[in-house]
């Protein structure tokens, strides 16, 4: 399978969507994803499968496949729906006109026609044509329900103009104002959609800025300013205060403190030294530092992250999928009331013809497929665009549903609830020197990714090693290894230490040939946001639990502190998985973790959290990722995910309700066709105005 993705332009409807993604299906495509909120497709070829075939047919849709390299196309100011609108609109406004004046001319039916054939031929070159594409695409979009309502209003208007002349048989003005008023409806719903990506745009732009690349000539440095996109791996390149850095990159020379709150959400800019990696697209505040880049393109942690939010974006919950399937059979269901409205008024209401026909196009034209497709998008869009712009990556529009009722929350001790940026303590050793002593903890400990480890390799990254062999990692229990003399050295938790000490107050114990050898004491730091956070999470009736493979006594402690009443310690990652899946019997569960050795529980739970630094980002497998490192967070992703899942149900009901109440209201005659195109283009815009609620809403208690 070879992933494709590119930018479909000329989608303007959810049902063109749907085209799209129908005819790769038809053709074999895997795992498609089609937006035409941000005109992008997505999908596996399958293998012997020729891609420039697959594109060039979405190209006979009528649509315009554009590749990601390729400039931005130029559009005509014509061909703009803002042109049609307005064009429309001067001839419309004046066919109106004759309703509140007496102008003879206003009333003569040429002059009708005249006024009305400019406004027709725009909206069938607009409408028409995207009518028949879906028809033969096979699936029947909005524009047949506009085009064919229009149409028949114009078609009877011209032949009463021409047999009869009398003002009776003329609806020109129901003509002109049904695509005068879709027009406007469409226009107002593109900037309303375009309002709910505004998120991944904002984040697009921090990619493209100058760059001054450094170039060594004849032992001398020269500055070029460069566009950051030709950059390449290895390039060294020089960041002023107030620079946008061009790429991620390892400084080596020089200091600073740089903005990352544009990726992670957090305001305070970070101290930045040598050797510390930078991000892209991240703003240099204060200082002058060199970088050596790492990462270009589409490895950048910024193209990362927009990548994976565009993914989640395109991720339909299944409640969606309900609404689709609706939408596929949506436009024959209402051409089928149409008819049955103008036959029913018609033969058993006794009406005149022309009644019955403005009856039916009042039906045709009220109706509103595209409702129901971007009820979920719009929502998902701003949901997860707000997310990102905090530092929260939510993957996926599925795990939007699941955050509706989630109940606890499964904190893990080390890293999560304390910085795990630990601290040596006291330490003791016996029968052996203190050099040697650091020597075979720091040798062991290298081996581990635990939080533990790391803050020993970072104190006593200058201590000589020992070479060891056989080395393993214990999940829960810590390391084993031996030396070149036949020593079998041991280092970890209590529960590794039981059998020889009874001791449990201190974080690491150091066997040798199963005897204590010593044991080491680390002071760990309680985040400062952690009892905030705990006490946001009670307020909104979300129970905290503890759950941590630390002593009994050390937990209690902690979970005292912060005002956590349900404590499981002394846990082994197996157990963890246990507990994790007894807890969700009960009820939905999320779990916070680090991500990384919390893994198979962040796996295991309804929705997994991790804290990572934004560097890291692309190591997470977790359903939703922190990338500020912080708690503080916590609280609005559950609050986003709960709210953006409560505005796509808002959003459905309203897509279903106006179709279900407006649809009848027009068939039995209490609404006119004029009246209800307006009410059908407000539909779609008044869907994308809740949606961006969400950017402003306030989603924790």
């Amino acid at each position: 399978m070879t992933p494709i993705n590119c930018k479909v332009e000329g989608m303007h409807c959810t049902n063109c969507a749907m085209n799209v993604s129908k005819y790769l299906e038809k053709k074999g495509m895997q795992e498609v994803n089609v937006s035409f909120a941000t005109e992008e497709v997505s999908f596996n070829l399958p293998e012997g499968s020729n891609s420039a075939e697959i594109l060039e047919g979405i190209n006979q849709m009528g649509y315009r496949v554009v590749s990601e390299d390729a400039p931005p196309t130029v559009v005509s100011p014509y061909s703009t729906l803002t042109f049609k609108f307005f064009f429309c609109l001067i001839f419309t406004l004046q066919l109106l006109l004759h309703m509140w004046v007496s102008w003879p001319w206003l009333h003569n039916p040429w002059v009708q026609f005249a006024l009305t054939l400019p406004v027709y031929i725009i909206g069938m070159l607009h409408f028409g044509k995207s009518a028949i594409r879906s028809i033969m695409n096979g699936i029947a979009n909005m524009d047949v329900l506009v085009t064919l309502g229009a149409t028949a209003a114009f078609v009877y208007s011209f032949i009463g103009t021409i047999v009869y002349g009398d003002h009776n048989y003329l609806f020109y003005e129901t003509t002109a104002a049904i695509l005068t008023l879709v027009f406007l409806g469409n226009l107002l719903e593109e900037r309303s959609v375009k309002q709910t990506t505004s998120a991944i745009t904002d984040l697009a732009k921090m990619q493209i800025t100058t760059a001054r690349l450094i170039h060594q000539e004849n032992g001398h440095e020269h500055i070029h300013e460069v566009d950051n996109r030709t950059l390449k791996t290895g390039d060294c390149v020089l960041v002023n205060t107030g620079d946008k850095i061009p790429m991620d990159g390892t400084i080596y020379w020089g200091s600073g403190h740089v903005n990352e709150s544009m990726i992670t959400g957090e305001s305070t800019p970070v101290g930045k030294r040598e050797k510390d990696k930078v991000i892209g697209g991240t703003i240099l505040e204060e200082g002058s530092i060199k970088i050596f880049i790492t990462a270009t393109g589409k490895d950048t942690v910024l193209s990362y992250i927009i990548e994976l939010v565009k993914q989640a974006q395109q991720d339909k919950p299944p409640m969606q999928r309900l609404a689709d399937r609706i939408s596929a059979v949506f436009v024959p269901l209402v051409l089928g009331i149409a008819l049955i409205t103008f036959l029913g008024w018609y033969f058993v209401g006794h009406t005149t013809f022309a009644t019955a026909m403005m009856r039916s196009v009042a039906v045709l034209v009220i109706a509103c497929p595209c409702a129901m497709g971007l009820a979920t998008p719009a929502a998902v869009m701003v949901g997860l665009g707000r997310a990102a712009k905090n530092g929260i990556l939510i993957k996926g529009g599925h795990t939007l549903e699941m955050f509706k009722n989630i109940r606890q929350v499964v904190f893990d001790k080390t890293g999560t609830l304390t910085t795990g940026k630990l601290q040596i303590g006291n330490y003791h050793y016996e029968q052996m020197t203190e050099v040697a002593f650091k020597q075979i903890v720091y040798s062991l400990e290298k081996y581990s990714s635990h939080p533990i480890a790391r803050s020993i390799i970072s104190h006593w990254k200058s201590t000589e090693t020992t070479p060891l062999q056989q080395v393993r990692e214990h999940k829960g229990l810590g390391m084993r290894a031996s030396d070149k003399d036949g020593n079998q050295w041991q280092l970890g938790s209590f529960r590794m230490a039981g059998n020889v000490t009874t001791d449990d107050t201190h974080n690491l114990y150091l066997l040798k040939n199963g005897a204590l050898a010593g044991w080491i004491d680390l002071i760990d730091e309680l985040r400062p946001e952690a009892v905030i956070v705990v006490t946001e999470l009670k307020q909104m009736g979300i129970k905290p639990i503890l759950l941590s493979g630390d002593t009994q006594r050390k937990c209690d402690e902690l979970a005292k502190l912060i005002g956590i009443t349900e404590v499981y310690a002394e846990q082994s990652p197996e157990q963890k998985l246990q507990k994790i899946d007894e807890l969700m019997k009960a009820t939905p569960t999320a779990m916070v973790g680090d991500g990384i050795n919390d893994a198979p529980a962040l796996s295991k739970a309804t929705i997994g959290i991790s804290l990572s630094d934004a560097t890291q980002v692309a190591m997470q497998s977790a359903n939703v990722v922190l990338l500020n490192n912080n708690l503080e967070a916590l609280p609005l992703a559950l609050g986003l995910g709960k709210h953006t899942y409560l505005t796509i149900k808002q959003n459905l009901f309203w897509a279903f309700a106006y179709n279900v109440v407006a649809i009848p209201v027009a068939a039995l005659g209490f609404l006119n066709p004029i009246v209800g195109a307006g009410i059908m283009g407000l539909s779609d815009v008044i869907l994308a105005v809740n949606s961006v609620r969400l950017r402003y809403k306030r989603v924790t208690n």
